[in-house]
């Protein structure tokens, strides 16, 4: 399966394993956010999610760490990045950096990252607007704000 032949049914199972990670997370006291780098074959190249709280890490977001467990590849361009949250501005410059074809975004409400300037940059960037992502976020941000913002950089 090439990527320019996915489809909402695709999306919805590799935005599944990003929540698996988001999930995986938060039970080790993180941050619930989760990501999963996609081969132009659909196949999930490498997982992850936010480790800054577990690993005092503050460059270990789940994008970063998706990123870094797939490995070296080649090229990135038929890649898709799958997240649970709109990207902050560092994960946004690894999808632009590496030239990450695809973005598939969980949600936006909680946090309006840099999806947007990605799209205006040639990424496809697809918003699922799932239901689950969101109330993932909200809940973890009305149980931990100064997490939260700590995590955002405010």
């Amino acid at each position: 399966m090439n990527t320019s032949h996915a489809d909402a049914q695709d999306y919805r199972s590799w935005l599944a394993v990003a929540v698996a990670e988001a999930r995986a997370g938060a039970a080790e006291g993180g941050v619930p956010i989760g990501a999963a780098l996609v081969g132009g074959d659909g196949e999930i190249l490498g997982r992850g999610r936010n480790r800054r709280v577990q690993d005092g890490d503050p460059a270990a977001h789940g994008e970063t760490c998706a990123f870094r467990d797939a490995g070296r590849q080649p090229s990135y361009a038929a890649t898709t990045m799958v997240t649970t949250l709109s990207p902050c501005w560092f994960c946004s410059g690894l999808v632009r950096q590496f030239g990450i074809g695809r973005l598939v975004v969980g949600e936006v409400r909680n946090f309006h990252g840099a999806h947007e300037w990605l799209a205006e940059h040639g990424v496809e960037v697809i918003v699922l607007d799932d239901a689950e992502c969101v109330r993932m976020m909200s809940e973890f941000i009305a149980e931990k704000p100064r997490l939260w913002h700590e995590d955002i950089g405010e």
